[in-house]
């Protein structure tokens, strides 16, 4: 299934269902216009009827239906606004998990793109949906009915009619034509500035450690006024034509009760025809008006839909979904590359190599040889685009990852922890109601050798550690995401510079909980740039420039690399064969 069919799966489903509520609407909007007769109807009749019979039984009764009318149109509008809410409600409720998790993984395999836009995106439809921008949408169909109401008038006032609303039409393709392109830089600009905005905030100790507030402010400020500039520019152009739009129906309106009344002095129609008329005319072009008068709000949510149907179509492949066997931690790296959308060059070409379950590999290199870029390749957090990494047989990118997620820890060169618990960040945010999971959480903490840590906070596993884990410090963290790796004894785990925070104590547990792991048969795969790390690996790899360069046992890499044999060495192990092309083993 490919990866657009996927995510497009549940936004086609929504849109299928939301059919169900169009004929309601439909139905609700029919009688709610064909009850805005009720005042013109009731006008002409009072004029030709009671204005010329002098009955008060007769204005009595036509004022009777004319409220019940009018009661039961109100009512139908009532229905129409709670049926929006409904719907919108539903949609959101639908489409939210689908799109936050299309935001995840797509933030995991573009880390440029890291951003909640699609999700801001169906807040501004859900918000359009349940204002008063939608109605004249809803109403413009039925203007027929009030041309046609005002050609039985009289053929005259119909052509008038006509008319006027032909060049309102017009003047709402006019507003389209002239916005469109403001609006599209103005919500470019404003995006960026509110990206700039959520990144100062990140970033606010060294903005303020380092005096950068002010260079800061100004890049906002400029992407703010270049989104403002446009803003105002689409403003002030579907403003005059929102102005004229009005003008012209006054115009029109006046120009239907002088037609009329030449009618009327001609004996041709009635008072009460002109004045019912005008009424009708007015209905008729309203919704025209309305809508070039929302026509920004509009555009903004047609806009809106449009991205979230891209970021829907545009999710990976959730992958297979049946959850398979605990895997013994056999790796297989065949011939990956990776390729950055926007970059010209592959960050990682044509990788190889295989790890036996128990092996432990340390990755190094310079920095950007790709070896983070790797990390996230072999987790499956980002899908290469040529070749394969395989855990015991299957393909992590293809694998589901609530299942692949079970067997796979991974600690990030990036640390990041959630809001909540300690307990929870360590447990993956499980539920915690079975104590085997509890246990687990406390098994994790011990193997990171944070356990003990953990319980000096104030109040122990259950302390919250706030936005972002902002309670501990950098060490805490990372000794915290370890056990978070660790937990529910992964059978592969990928650590990226798991001791880069790390004091000497943390990096001792570290160093243990690495022997245990070897001991109880994970493979690991370890980013180190300290030489102490790798004292702990069967096998080096290094990378350059996104290739192998050198892999083999820990050893014979490591003479290769300082040109000294290390005294255990056997001399036979003092060459490093190049990686076999197939599979990148040792020859």
């Amino acid at each position: 299934m490919s990866a657009g069919n996927q995510q497009q799966g549940p936004l086609a489903e929504v849109v299928a269902n939301c059919k169900r509520a169009f004929m309601p609407l439909v139905l609700f909007s029919m009688g709610i216009n064909l009850l805005m007769l009720t005042t013109a109807i009731y006008m002409l009749q009072v004029y030709d009827r009671v204005l010329s019979s002098r009955s008060l039984e007769t204005l009595m009764a036509l004022t009777l239906i004319a409220l019940l009318a009018l009661i039961t149109m109100a009512a139908l509008e009532a229905l129409r606004s709670k049926l929006m809410i409904v719907v919108s409600s539903w949609i959101s409720g639908r489409l939210s998990g689908p799109l936050l998790a299309a935001n995840v993984a797509m933030a995991a395999s573009r880390p440029a793109e890291r951003q909640a836009r699609p999700l801001r995106d169906l807040e501004q439809l859900r918000n359009f949906l349940t204002g008063t921008a939608v109605f004249p949408i809803l109403d413009a169909p039925w203007a027929p009915i009030f041309m046609a109401a005002i050609f039985m008038l009289h053929p005259w006032l119909g052509w008038m009619a006509l008319i006027g609303a032909l060049i309102l039409f017009s003047l709402a393709i006019l507003t389209e034509l002239v916005t469109r392109g403001p609006l599209g830089r103005a919500n470019q600009a404003s995006a960026q500035a509110t990206n700039q905005a959520e990144s100062a905030l990140r970033n606010a100790e060294a903005i303020q450690a380092m005096g950068m507030l002010t260079s800061m402010t100004g890049r906002w400020r400029e992407a703010q006024d270049a989104a403002t500039a446009e803003q105002s520019i689409a403003s002030v152009r579907a403003g005059t034509i929102s102005a004229f739009a009005k003008f012209l129906r006054l115009t029109l309106q006046l120009g239907i009760l002088g037609l009329g009344a030449y009618l009327a002095v001609q004996e041709i129609i009635s008072p009460g025809t002109m004045i019912a008329g005008s009424i009708l005319m007015g209905r008729a072009l309203a919704p025209v008006e309305q809508a070039i008068g929302t026509w920004r709000t509009i555009v903004s949510a047609r806009a809106a839909y449009g991205r979230v149907r891209a970021a829907a179509e545009a999710a990976p492949d959730a992958g297979v979904s049946l959850p398979l066997p605990r895997p013994k931690g056999e790796i297989i790296v065949d011939g990956v590359s990776v390729q950055i959308p926007g970059v010209q060059e592959a960050i990682l070409k044509d990788i190889s190599f295989k790890l036996a379950p128990g092996e432990a590999l340390g990755l190094i290199g310079p920095s950007g040889a790709g070896k983070t870029s790797l990390a996230r390749v072999l987790v499956g957090a980002w899908s290469p685009g040529s070749g394969r990494v395989t855990l015991d047989g299957m393909d992590v990118a293809r694998w589901a990852p609530e299942d692949r997620g079970i067997h796979v820890g991974y600690l990030p060169q990036d640390v990041e922890l959630f809001s909540g618990a300690v307990k929870d960040n360590i447990a993956r945010f499980h539920e915690l109601e079975n104590e085997e999971v509890s246990q687990e959480v406390i098994r994790a903490a011990e193997l990171a050798g944070v356990h003990d840590l953990v319980k000096r906070l104030p109040n122990g596993y259950e302390t919250d550690i706030g936005e972002g884990g902002a309670v501990l410090s950098g060490g805490q963290r990372q000794r915290v995401a370890l056990a978070r790796a660790l937990f529910g004894d992964p059978a592969f785990l990928v650590l990226d510079e798991p001791n880069s925070s790390l004091d000497n104590e943390g990096e001792e547990a570290l160093f243990l909980a690495l022997g245990e792991l070897k001991a109880a048969g994970r493979t690991v795969v370890m980013i180190a740039h300290r030489p102490r790390a790798l004292e702990h690996v069967d096998k080096i790899l290094v990378l350059r420039g996104g290739r192998v360069e050198m892999f083999g046992p820990r050893d014979a890499v490591m003479e290769k690399l300082t040109g000294q044999p290390p005294p255990s060495t056997p001399p036979a192990m003092r060459e490093v064969p190049a990686p076999d092309a197939a599979k990148g083993e040792p020859a």
